[in-house]
């Protein structure tokens, strides 16, 4: 494959286009590309093909902050290389830009927009992504490069006042190694390295609550502000020990700086040359329910998947089954006083208090937050007549038949706790034309002349049960239907890593690195972060 990208174009919240950039061929415009491209219902895939068009398009897709990016291309080209491409263009422009990315922004600093597109596409073949090697080649312009200019950055040309030689560096290029990755004399007054790992649960669980499916997808966020060319190694470990790692951890993608050879080698050990501020270092994906051989050879789940939440729903309670209830049970997750965070290794795990004292948030004392329940509903429900929770707020949407229950983070603070909400449901609006008539003249019942005129008050009572009992058991028939049939819940935890991975060190390699300096130890810090944005579901 071949290929090239043709155009790329960018629209606002109101799907009104705010840039197009063409590296080559004559594609489509963007009024002409976006009808074609919102025919197709939602949820709509990365890529589309457009074949009624002259000639057949490929157009990837990818939304991002409310902003949609399109790019086009008529000729086979690899999929995954231009929806990496518009990650990249994404990325590059909050590193310029400012995050959140905004519409006004791109409007505001096109002569910078249309240099960086040039720069990470040459006539449509993707080449420099890296934000640090487009700092060498990209003029910021304004009263942000003319300050920039004026501290005599790496890469700019200062004002002097002899005008003969204007052209010559402003610092002396040192004997480096070239890095697209990392700007050449990167300098810092604080020297600094911080890492964040990050994980998003995606968890299924059975009405029983038993685990169908759980994964763990991390990804870890690497801050180096170190002068010179620092070489640093990470070195991480799983419950079960370092050796294991690499069993544990699937799917590792890495950023280029990473040594490969170094990682098959030793599974656990990251080492690399950053490139100068934050960055992702890497990406995995962890089985939390791995499969263990049990008896008969015949695979079992291995059910010790222990989550900070437990979720339980019920469903047709009430007298005609039109109530249904959630149960919560949130269990306080224990800290390891042995982690890195009280060993001294890294900075950022001790607390204002007393010293080592772990504060909240920490390895030494995760902290739950953002507890929140989506209930969807079907769409023959029309309202919630009936909204109990036990904590926190609960609303209901009727536009979008959706339940969401909010508990504050000052309810949490127990080492177990347990919450519920109970609510009923109305449905549509059903004409009842049969009511009770126990003389036997209701439609649809056949009168017969052998029964007498005058019914017993026994016989009437006893046909007045059997008419309540139908009514009942139709309504619990219809109700039945109005039940949701799964819940998800989000959260986030602070100091804690489902997987259970560490990271037990930052290390500089003096030897390998250049220009740091004498005696300089950078400050350390590490922070696990593990969300659930709906991610954790029940089925019932």
């Amino acid at each position: 494959m071949n290929g090239v990208v043709e155009a790329l174009h960018i629209y606002d919240d109101n799907r009104s286009p705010v840039l197009s950039h063409t590296y080559t061929g004559r594609p489509l415009s963007a009024t002409h590309l976006l009808p074609l491209y919102l025919e197709h219902p939602t949820p709509r895939p990365n890529l589309i093909y457009l074949p009624n068009t002259s000639p057949a398009t490929l157009v990837f897709g990818l939304t991002h902050a409310n902003l949609l990016f399109l790019a086009t291309s008529s000729t086979e080209i690899e999929p995954l290389l231009v929806l990496e491409f518009l990650h990249r263009v994404i990325d590059v422009f909050e590193d310029f830009l400012g995050a959140p990315l905004l519409a006004v922004k791109i409007e505001n600093n096109y002569d910078v927009v249309a240099q960086l597109l040039t720069e990470m596409c040459d006539a449509g073949t993707i080449s420099t992504t890296e934000p640090n090697a487009l700092r060498e080649t990209v003029e910021i312009e304004g009263w942000m490069g003319k300050l920039l200019g004026s501290i005599n950055l790496p890469g700019k040309t200062p004002l002097s006042s002899n005008f003969s030689n204007s052209s010559a560096p402003a610092l002396p290029v040192l004997n480096t190694p070239a890095l697209p990755w990392r700007r050449a004399n990167v300098r810092h007054t604080s020297n600094e390295l911080y890492a964040d790992v990050i994980e998003t649960l995606s968890v299924t669980l059975a009405p029983s609550g038993r685990p169908l499916a759980a994964f763990a997808n991390g990804s870890i966020a690497f801050t180096a502000k170190v002068s010179g060319v620092p070489d640093i190694t990470v070195s991480l470990s799983s419950p079960s020990g370092k050796h294991n790692i690499g069993g544990i951890i699937e799917l590792p993608v890495f950023h280029p700086c990473v040594r490969l050879n170094r990682w098959q080698e030793r599974p656990g050990e990251l080492s690399f040359i950053p490139p100068d501020g934050r960055f992702i270092l890497a990406g995995y994906e962890v089985d939390l329910l791995p499969l263990t051989s049990g008896k008969g050879g015949s695979p079992s789940a291995n059910n010790n998947l222990k989550l900070p939440v437990n979720l339980e729903m019920k469903t047709g309670l009430g007298l005609v089954g039109s109530e249904f209830e959630v149960r919560l049970q949130v269990t306080k997750i224990l800290g390891s006083q042995s982690s890195s965070s009280s060993s001294g290794q890294f900075g950022r795990g001790i607390g204002p208090g007393r010293v080592g004292s772990p504060h909240p948030g920490s390895p030494g004392a995760p902290s739950l937050e953002e507890l929140t329940v989506t209930i969807p509903l079907p769409e023959d429900v029309r309202n919630l007549s009936d909204i109990r929770p036990s904590r926190g707020d609960a609303s209901f949407n009727p536009g979008e038949k959706m339940l969401e229950w909010h508990v504050p983070t000052k309810e949490l603070a127990g080492p177990t706790t347990h919450f519920g909400l109970r609510c009923t449901v109305v449905g549509s609006v059903v004409d009842e034309t049969e009511e009770f008539d126990p003389s036997g003249f209701a439609f649809g019942t056949d009168y017969s002349y052998n029964e007498p005129y005058q019914s017993s008050t026994a016989k009437v009572d006893t046909a007045k049960t059997e008419y309540h009992g139908r009514q009942d058991a139709k309504k619990v028939a219809q109700n039945k239907i109005l039940m949701p049939s799964s819940a998800s819940v989000s959260f986030s935890v602070k100091g804690w890593l489902a997987s259970g991975l560490k990271m037990d060190s930052i290390m500089i390699d003096t030897r390998k690195s250049r220009g740091l300096g004498e005696g300089v130890k950078p400050y350390k810090g590490v922070k696990y972060l593990t969300v659930s944005r709906g991610g954790v579901e029940i089925r019932c």
